[in-house]
């Protein structure tokens, strides 16, 4: 968690300029941009306000907001949450971090974790995913979007030229959805894609879970 503070503190106005502050067909696809959608119209009428865990520069809360979702974005760096507000001074944005998330129990109505599980070891889904449980309330929607592989991990010793090494997970969706199940959570679909943007050199998981 420090690392990816520090890291993304670091980079924040660069990373917000290399990959905008909204979503983009250079680091979407189609299919990412239709499972979004299908969220939206998953969630309907929520009973409280739609979290964007691990929302960096508020890309995927914009898109949600835009088709008339109440999205708070949550964020483990200051410096994006910094650079999200001035992108998108219409939506919330709140510090927190996967496994302690600024909600009260049963207080929100659905939520995107997308690609925030990245620096997550796989050991510590568990614990993340009881968290995002905790916060939902009943029949609340939850999508998570990663890179898939066997779990194994990427280590980089100079992350985006900060000096800092920050470690990064590619995550079997198999173990992903049995995390998800162990923390009351009910998966009911998938989905992966093979590589296809530029910047892409595995395939792409979305998972979709409810609350039960």
């Amino acid at each position: 968690m420090a690392a990816a503070r520090a890291v993304y503190d670091a980079t924040a106005e660069d990373y917000a300029q290399s990959v905008g502050t909204e979503l983009s067909a250079d680091f979407e696809g189609p299919i990412d941009r239709a499972l979004l959608a299908a969220f939206v119209e998953h969630v309907g009428l929520p009973a409280g306000p739609i979290a964007d865990i691990g929302c960096g520069p508020g890309r995927a809360a914009a898109f949600l907001a835009a088709r008339g979702l109440d999205v708070v974005g949550v964020d483990i760096s200051a410096a994006m949450l910094t650079v999200a507000r001035e992108a998108h001074p219409d939506i919330r944005f709140e510090e927190g971090r996967l496994t302690d998330l600024p909600f009260g129990d049963a207080t929100v109505g659905g939520a995107v974790c997308w690609y925030s599980i990245i620096h997550t070891p796989p050991a510590q889904l568990d614990e993340a995913f009881v968290e995002i449980a905790r916060v939902l309330t009943r029949d609340a929607h939850l999508l998570v979007a990663f890179q898939a592989g066997d779990g194994e991990c990427v280590h980089r010793a100079d992350a985006y030229g900060t000096g800092r090494a920050l470690t990064s997970y590619r995550h079997a969706p198999d173990h992903v959805a049995r995390s998800l199940i162990a923390a009351g959570l009910l998966v009911h679909a998938r989905a992966v894609r093979e590589p296809e943007l530029d910047h892409e050199s595995t395939p792409q998981a979305f998972i979709f879970a409810r609350r039960s």
